[in-house]
């Protein structure tokens, strides 16, 4: 593949519109983000409906504002990226359809990726990093322990069998009353709480050695609060934060250096949104000690964003991939 090879990456896939412009592969020469957040928190949560009518009236001006940011033309791209699934079927259609017109009227390639596949190759994104390592995506709607053989060669060892982790940080913080998105937010206040205050449970899955549930520790926490008010009780915010904190990262801790042991690997890389959270990055560099190197993409590319499907997309036409304008949105898109 020729030297300064450019790449247009798209991401609709929840309540993020994203554009991006990619030098081979790794080089961010820009990275647009739109959040709906201020749409959104009023119901504590994504509405499916309000998405997709807000990425259809951002993504022109988003993907106009990437390429100009990048100091670059549409005629100068060279591959479309786009976001195809999992995620909300109707943000994905946006952007899907976006760029299948977008590749149509350049007459570029365009290449599907897996949201999933695209948090993984974050890690790339401005960095030396090589495969194999193991990978922990953890987002709102995604918990994955992968791990990453080679470019595009992946075998997904747990999973969550409920919840999401970042779904129980959204559910827990507006139980808390501390608003929406929860991750960042349960992150803040737990810093001046006591994680040993409330003992939730930790969550083990029978069976499956490397899957999560999240959906106990959710339910713990709501039955603590209802307990706490029907006994007229007060609830120190803070310490149920940090105890609901503590018991999520110690599993996710927990199930990602087993399967790293199990898999003699040496690296260990996070992705995802809850990556970007600072018990998860201390505890993981903490017990990993001198076994594993621990890799953290910077925190604008833990978030859902275009640079990391511009990224993956380049790695697979790299590859030899490529889609076809029958291209279309899969809300439960498989890794595989």
């Amino acid at each position: 593949m020729a030297e300064d090879f450019l790449t247009l990456g798209i991401e609709t896939s929840c309540d993020e519109t994203s554009a991006a412009v990619v030098l081979n592969g790794r080089r961010v020469l820009s990275n647009v983000i739109f959040s709906q957040i201020k749409w959104h928190e009023k119901f504590g949560g994504v509405v499916p409906e309000i998405a997709s009518r807000q990425h259809l009236e951002a993504i022109c001006h988003v993907t106009q504002k990437a390429l100009d940011d990048a100091g670059a033309d549409f005629s100068d791209i060279d591959l479309v990226a786009v976001t195809c699934g999992p995620g909300l079927v109707g943000a994905l259609l946006v952007g899907v359809s976006y760029a299948k017109g977008v590749s149509y009227v350049l007459k570029k390639p365009l290449i599907g990726v897996n949201h999933i596949e695209g948090h993984i190759f974050a890690n790339f994104l401005e960095s030396s990093l090589e495969p194999p390592f193991l990978c922990l995506v953890v987002s709102g709607g995604h918990s994955h322990i992968v791990h990453v053989g080679d470019y595009g060669k992946y075998e997904v060892m747990g999973r969550t069998v409920d919840d999401a982790a970042g779904e129980a940080f959204d559910k827990t913080a507006r139980a808390l009353g501390l608003g929406y998105p929860g991750g960042p937010l349960i992150d803040r206040a737990a810093r001046s709480g006591d994680e040993n205050a409330i003992p939730f449970p930790v969550a083990h899955v029978r069976g499956e050695d490397f899957s999560f549930s999240f959906s106990g520790i959710k339910s713990a926490v709501l039955n603590y609060l209802n307990r706490m008010r029907l006994k007229n009780l007060p609830v120190v915010a803070e310490d149920v934060a940090a105890s609901f904190q503590k018991a999520v990262v110690d599993a996710l801790a927990d199930k990602t250096l087993a399967a790293a042991r199990k898999k003699n690997a040496r690296t260990i890389a996070l992705a995802g949104g809850v990556a970007a959270n600072s018990k998860l990055r201390h505890e993981l560099s903490a017990r990993a000690g001198s076994d594993f190197a621990v890799h953290f993409p910077p925190a604008v590319f833990c978030t859902d964003n275009a640079a990391m499907i511009a990224c993956a997309g380049y790695y697979r036409h790299k590859g030899g991939e490529n889609s076809s304008m029958e291209l279309n949105a899969h809300a439960t898109l498989s890794l595989f």
